[in-house]
């Protein structure tokens, strides 16, 4: 893992590179090296920050330069050794053993025709000396970022927004479309960006800059065809993938290394999974996991997480190691406002930089998680929710009526403990009578469409309806006929590479740590859209065929456990640490001064959160951090 930025026929490209490079130096403080090619048909600057992972040693330093080809990479190519093996087979010769020189010739081989043959999570930029052009390629699913600014026939890129916006930030502006985007969903969603010059790349794609100014773009990777031939394939049980072989396959590959690997534990089923499989390749292999303070987690009614981690590490031989959260949210979350790049307002956040920060103290530099599990395979309540609306709506309206209004009455929380079941019952009522795509779209958002408008100004009305179309045309923009793998793909789509996948990236690079994740995986991706959708969610389970395949390893009480939450105690953050912050924020805060928030909406959230009648920490939290990132964006600080 690293971090990369560049430019190509940019004004004073050299010196910018340069800067661009150093604003990296989390992303990769093990070396740093230059490219440039000032001469001939193209004019091209690549920088490179480096975290040693694979080939240690100098022969894995980039950017790598070899027979007219230059390239900056970040990632990991877990079939690395197959395509090694196959390029050897024709003929080529390695000088070192790192993915970074099997990328580097497989390109010289195959060009754009090598991406679909790549399993692994990379964004990369490869500059061809002869031709100067240069193509900027990223993964298939969007594991790894890449952000860039076109202008004429130029580009400046970087695997971090904040080092284009620290560097550009005079010619940046704020895109409002893209906040109230992150308002909606509390985070903004990949094809959008918050500064309306930049842009990321999307999933699965290429962009191509030639030396005359034209740009060609290109996909090697659609979700929605891979979920369309998935379908297709489990019309026929007999087709129907073996799960624990795929996803054991794809652990044993993420383990490639040459430095030690750890796991996330937080003693569910997925990260469980994970590390009884990685268990029997690494014996001993360590993992790490978090716990709240009790008054905390009493507060948020949350599962008992670690009782479950320390069975799980018993059970498989794991060295656990385990970090109770007690941050300084005060200090910390102006910190990740300025890591996470984009308003984020998932205190998950901040649980995998404490991790991550965790390990590489203790000399981890990669971990695996459990990510995209609950997206691919239906883990979510909202998943299960969602279908059960479909038949609360078949009650008679008599019933309906009294029952909703029976449940709002009820208070979400007291002054001494939350009520989850309230929590969760008043959630579901606010969808349950909604169309499919908009009960979807509401069952994981944090406002409908009539409270988002009270939120924001006036001005930004037309806003909101282009930010919820944007939605409902990535939901029908696909071929399923099955309701619960057309929300799996609506969460790859969107809910993986917006915010689970990026704040990972963003978190654990803040600490100088590689997180990979063996289900986001092209082939488990694949399998996971041949299950069909009654297979995932059997009776009121989420996730059954995950679970079935998970039995032939773990035992029934993990396998079945009740579902935790990677969160944080939003509710007693709010009511200790941060309640002053919450009133000068909304008093005098810079959202609201500029007009973008109103102020009179956000009194009403506080009072309704202080009440304990509605559950409004998550977007109070969110304020918070947008907020942060506001200032920083708007004061030149970014």
């Amino acid at each position: 893992m690293c971090g990369i930025a560049g430019t190509y026929l940019w004004p004073d490209g050299g010196p910018l590179t340069e800067r661009l490079t150093k604003t990296l130096a989390h992303r990769g403080p093990d070396g740093a090296g230059r490219y440039e090619h000032p001469a001939g048909p193209g004019d091209v600057h690549l920088g490179h920050r480096r975290l040693s992972i694979i080939d240690l040693s100098g022969t894995g330093a980039q950017p790598m330069v070899s027979g007219g080809l230059a390239l900056a990479y970040n990632g990991e190519l877990y079939n690395a050794p197959e395509l090694r093996a196959e390029l050897e087979g024709a003929g080529v010769r390695f000088r070192g053993t790192s993915d970074t020189e099997v990328l580097l010739e497989a390109w010289r081989r195959w060009g754009t025709g090598c991406l679909p043959r790549l399993r692994g999570m990379f964004a990369f930029a490869v500059f061809d000396e002869r031709t100067g052009e240069l193509v900027l390629v990223r993964d298939q699913l969007g594991i790894k970022p890449l952000f860039l600014v076109r202008r004429g026939g130029g580009v400046v890129f970087a695997s971090e927004l904040k080092a284009l916006a620290g560097e550009l930030g005079g010619t940046l502006r704020v895109d409002e479309a893209a906040l109230v985007a992150s308002l909606l969903y509390y985070w903004v969603p990949d094809g959008r960006c918050a500064f309306r010059e930049a842009e990321k790349l999307p999933p699965g794609s290429w962009l191509r800059f030639r030396p005359d100014g034209r740009t060609e773009q290109g996909r090697f990777y659609s979700l929605a065809e891979v979920a369309a031939e998935g379908e297709a394939a489990a019309q026929d049980s007999a087709l129907w993938p073996d799960l624990d072989a795929i996803i054991a396959e794809s652990t044993r590959k993420h383990l490639l290394s040459d430095v030690p690997v750890a796991t996330f534990l937080s003693g569910g089923l997925d990260s469980s999974y994970l590390t009884a499989l990685a268990a029997r390749h690494r014996p001993g292999i360590s993992a790490y996991t978090i716990g709240f303070r009790a008054e905390d987690a009493k507060f948020e009614a949350m599962p008992d997480d670690l009782r479950y981690a320390r069975q799980v590490a018993a059970r498989f031989g794991i060295d656990l190691h385990e970090i109770e959260i007690a941050p300084r949210v005060l200090d910390l979350l102006p910190r990740m406002a300025y890591h996470l790049d984009e308003p984020i307002g998932d205190p998950a956040a901040i649980n995998t930089f404490l991790i991550c920060s965790a390990a590489r103290e203790a000399g981890v530099k990669v971990m695996l998680s459990g990510m995209g599990a609950d997206e691919l395979f239906a883990g979510y309540r909202k998943h299960l929710a969602n279908l059960l609306a479909v038949r609360y709506q078949r009650l008679p309206r008599a019933l309906r009526r009294p029952l909703a209004s029976a449940v709002g009455r009820l208070p979400v929380a007291t002054s001494r403990r939350g009520f989850r079941s309230v929590r969760f019952a008043k959630r579901f009522l606010s969808f349950a009578e909604l169309p499919e795509e908009t009960a979807f779209r509401r069952s994981y958002t944090m406002y409908d469409r009539q409270e988002l408008l009270g939120l924001i100004s006036p001005d930004l009305a037309d806003t909101v309806d282009d930010v919820l179309t944007e939605h409902a045309d990535t939901y029908h923009d696909n071929a399923l006929s099955d309701a619960v793998n057309r929300m799996c793909l609506a969460d790859a789509r969107m809910f993986l590479p917006g915010l689970n996948l990026a704040y990972t990236d963003r978190s654990s690079m803040a600490a100088s740590t590689e997180v990979r994740v063996p289900f986001v995986d092209v082939e488990v991706v694949k399998a996971a859209f041949s299950v069909p959708g009654h297979r995932k969610i059997a009776g009121r389970q989420g996730k059954a065929a995950l679970k079935q395949a998970a039995e032939s390893i773990l035992p029934a009480e993990i396998v079945h456990r009740p579902k935790g939450l990677f969160s944080a105690p939003l509710r007693a953050w709010m009511s200790r640490d941060l309640a002053p912050l919450v009133g000068e924020v909304i008093e005098d805060g810079a959202l609201v001064n500029s007009g973008f928030l109103r102020r009179d909406a956000l009194r009403r959230l506080a009072a309704e959160d202080a009440s304990g009648q509605e559950d409004r920490s998550k977007h109070l939290w969110h304020v918070l951090t947008l907020e942060y990132w506001y200032r920083s964006a708007t004061e030149g600080t970014q």
